[in-house]
């Protein structure tokens, strides 16, 4: 579908403009990577491309990204061709990855002026993003497992100075890709970086839990068409995004009778007539929130959202 600008109430189209080279989108998503992504840029075509080497093999890191907030390790590929195979690249790079951790934590510690260690990364929810003009049906499907640690993204450079990065979502799927594929380097990625999805969060008899999750999940994406939401491993956490920044507001975490929500506020600052928010700043936890409170019914979810609602907007406004 072409994009369309308006000339005295008509629509035109933007023309989209011809893409001959992987540098033409590589430098401008470099230079803007925060905006789009939300991840730290560390190193790629505007300083010096990465490069470890594996079996014999060197392998060229087109753009390194660093996702602060969760301490993981984005890599990004440029792709004009077509003829490249999703799963085959996508884990060959992040098994160079995992068997180089000490070259990947230095150079970001040097980039972006950091003292990680290899224990710091969250190597479990490192990706790796194929960023191409066009994909092929086949490799379209071939991102269509529910744990498959990569993303692709369609761009268009368009008239007017205007680009377009539209992410290819995979269609909804129980199956695992290590039911199909039986590589060692498969498995071994697999059992370091994880994907979790809804299933993992919900026993199979939790239904009011589950009902509870998405009709709420459902009125907190209405409140901000820029909220992003992540399942994690113990949480499911919605993200204000804010000048390409991305910060928890809220995590919710099942539970057999109904849902525990953490909210990135504190006690003091939010208004609560009936009493239900409590501190948990000092208490262990496995959200980010700081005041966390339980929904156990239906009925209950009206007064959460006045609740979760000012722990979004007390973000926005204090990172505007």
């Amino acid at each position: 579908m072409p994009i369309f600008k308006i000339n005295n109430s008509k629509l035109e189209p933007i023309s989209e403009k011809k893409i001959d080279l992987e540098r033409d989108i590589q430098r401008p998503t470099e230079q803007n990577l925060e905006t789009v992504f939300g991840l730290k840029f560390v190193c790629g075509a505007l300083n010096q491309e990465f490069c470890v080497r594996v079996n014999e093999q060197d392998f060229y890191i087109d753009t390194v990204g660093f996702d602060e907030s969760e301490k993981s390790i984005f890599l990004i590929e440029y792709k004009k061709e077509k003829s490249f195979s999703i799963i085959d690249q996508g884990f060959a790079y992040l098994s160079a990855m995992l068997n180089n951790k000490a070259e990947f934590v230095l150079e970001i510690n040097e980039r972006l002026n950091k003292k990680y260690s290899k224990r710091d990364i969250n190597w479990e929810q490192s990706r790796i993003i194929f960023i191409s003009n066009e994909f092929t049906n086949y490799q379209k499907s071939a991102i269509n497992f529910k744990d498959l640690p990569m993303m692709l993204y369609k761009v268009r450079i368009l008239d007017n100075g205007l680009i377009d990065y539209d992410e290819i979502k995979p269609h909804r799927t129980s199956e695992s890709i290590n039911k199909f594929i039986k590589d060692k380097k498969v498995q071994a990625v697999s059992r370091e970086i994880k994907v979790y999805g809804q299933e993992d969060h919900f026993k199979p008899d939790w239904n009011l839990p589950l009902e509870l999750f998405n009709i709420l999940r459902q009125r907190i994406l209405e409140l901000d068409s820029n909220i992003i939401e992540k399942i994690q491993k113990h949480y499911i956490v919605f993200k204000a995004s804010i000048n390409g920044q991305q910060y928890n507001f809220c995590e919710i975490v099942a539970q057999a009778s109904g849902l525990m929500i953490h909210l990135d506020i504190k006690i003091n600052e939010i208004s609560d007539p009936a009493h239900i928010v409590q501190d948990c700043l000092k208490v262990g936890h496995w959200a980010t929130g700081n005041t966390k409170f339980r929904v156990t019914e239906i009925a209950g979810l009206e007064y959460a959202m006045t609740l979760i609602e000012q722990a979004h907007n007390d973000v926005i406004g204090k990172n505007i």
